[in-house]
């Protein structure tokens, strides 16, 4: 379901986001078909499932909106789900 304008739109709302003050910098994004992985820079507050939820939150309402087709042919645009991650003192280069 994340294809072509979808896809899209998904990855300038996720780059929106990162304008509001809870993160910083994506420092990768790619969307698939059935998922997403960002790896973003974030202060330690708020909490990274806060994150996680807003975000899908957010783009979830838009695109269901933008797109009619997504609220018919789905329940919900994302599932309960995700996995969140802690970088630390790593670089981005090796992750």
């Amino acid at each position: 379901m994340l294809t072509g304008a979808v896809a899209e739109r998904l990855n300038e709302l996720l780059y929106a986001k990162v304008a509001e003050p809870q993160c910083t910098t994506i420092h990768a994004l790619e969307v698939l078909p059935d998922y997403l992985h960002v790896f973003v820079n974030c202060p330690p507050t708020p909490a990274r499932h806060q994150v996680a939820n807003q975000s899908k939150g957010s783009t979830s309402r838009v695109l269901r909106d933008a797109f009619p087709f997504l609220r018919a042919r789905l329940p919900s645009l994302w599932s309960r789900s995700y996995d969140v991650g802690s970088a630390g003192h790593v670089s981005a280069a090796t992750i």
